[in-house]
């Protein structure tokens, strides 16, 4: 999933639209009785669509017909710790395995439920990574710790030599002649690196030999920024060792950001254009002010909002009873954040110790 994909599925649908979600396992024995709890939601999903008095039996049916078929297309043997499933009239469908935790419920509404999708999205750290090659230039979708092979939008983008190479004749200038093809293969990279990174920008890790990475630094020009280097050959190379090798350049990516994050909190702070601690950046993000929220990535905090005030449970068992409860108040500010068009930024733990764990640059 991409930052697009995410922001449309967040968009009203026509009612009935329908989640279904599920917490899973990778493993057995858990496993085993994944299959009889999704068919008893699955059941629910029915049961309350064609007890729904706004929604005709043949839409009730049709948006069954969605979820079924969003079941069929998930891969069962690549489960993570989630399910989510969503379908709306008119045949629209999806499914997601996420790793992240979800409680288990059916929601009919007039959008899907996107809450936990947001929650895994935003705190897992994602990155592109290009390798370069003589024969193909391939581009990966990191996402934590795993790599996955972008296989459309143009990639791989292939090295097609011309028919006499190999022949055995050789020329004065096939030199010359090579370097023309590989910096026309760094050129179709680039431009196809573009359509990606218009949709879904992320940090970028380049690997490949030395001239590899300058013919494509020639080709993709200013606009296309490099966030690190992973110097020699990598064709072939499997995704374990792709991230092995791409891991002290990320490590090094995160720590200038980080500090790069910390003096734009100051400047704000001295330009009043500041908020820190959840329920001072919780309020400002509510008035739709949130510029850039920064986030503590192991930060979640159950709370419950008393006469519109949000109030960390922590330490409050007392407030509980009676209150409007709220599972975690991190996750809903980030999403709120998103909502009115915000950034948001996670940083390592321990490293907003001043700023109470999570801050905000404002708007105004």
């Amino acid at each position: 999933m991409d930052s697009a994909t995410l922001s449309e599925l967040r968009k009203p649908r026509t009612y009935p639209a329908v989640s279904v979600l599920m917490p899973t396992h990778r493993t057995a024995p858990g496993n085993r009785q994944d299959p009889i709890r999704l068919r008893n939601l699955l059941a629910e999903a029915r049961r309350r669509l064609h007890e729904d008095v706004r929604v005709a039996p043949d839409t009730a049916e049709e948006v069954m017909h969605g979820l079924e078929q969003a079941v069929q297309e998930n891969d069962s043997r690549h489960a993570a710790d989630g399910l989510v499933l969503f379908a709306a009239p008119g045949g629209e469908h999806h499914a997601y395995a996420i790793g992240q935790h979800v409680d288990e419920r059916v929601i009919v509404d007039t959008g899907f439920a996107t809450r936990d999708l947001v929650a895994a999205y935003t705190r897992l750290p994602r990155y592109w990574l290009l390798s370069l090659s003589d024969q193909r230039s391939r581009l990966w979708d990191g996402q934590g710790a795993e790599l996955t092979e972008h296989t459309r939008d143009g990639f791989p983008v292939d090295y097609a030599p011309p028919a006499d190479e190999g022949s055995g004749r050789h020329s004065r200038h096939g030199g010359q002649n090579g370097d023309e093809r590989h910096r026309r293969m760094m050129r179709e990279v680039s431009a196809a690196l573009d359509h990606v990174l218009a949709r879904d920008r992320r940090p970028l890790i380049v690997a490949g030999v030395t001239r590899h990475q300058a013919f494509f630094d020639e080709a993709a020009g200013q606009h296309i920024a490099v966030a690190g280097r992973v110097d020699g050959s990598y064709e072939g190379a499997s995704a374990g060792t792709l991230v092995e090798a791409a891991r002290p350049a990320l490590a090094a990516y995160e720590d200038l950001r980080e500090v790069g994050v910390l003096a734009e909190l100051e400047a704000a702070r001295s330009l009043q254009r500041y908020g820190g601690g959840l329920c001072e950046v919780a309020r400002l993000v509510a008035e739709g002010r949130g510029e850039h929220l920064v986030v503590e990535r192991g930060y979640y905090a159950p709370a419950v909002k008393t006469q519109g005030e949000l109030v960390p449970v922590e330490g409050m068992p007392g407030v509980l009873h009676g209150a409007d409860v709220v599972d975690d108040a991190v996750d809903d500010v980030i999403e709120t954040a998103l909502e009115y068009g915000g950034d948001v930024t996670f940083v390592a733990d321990g490293f907003l110790i001043d700023h109470e764990r999570i801050a905000l640059v404002t708007r105004f």
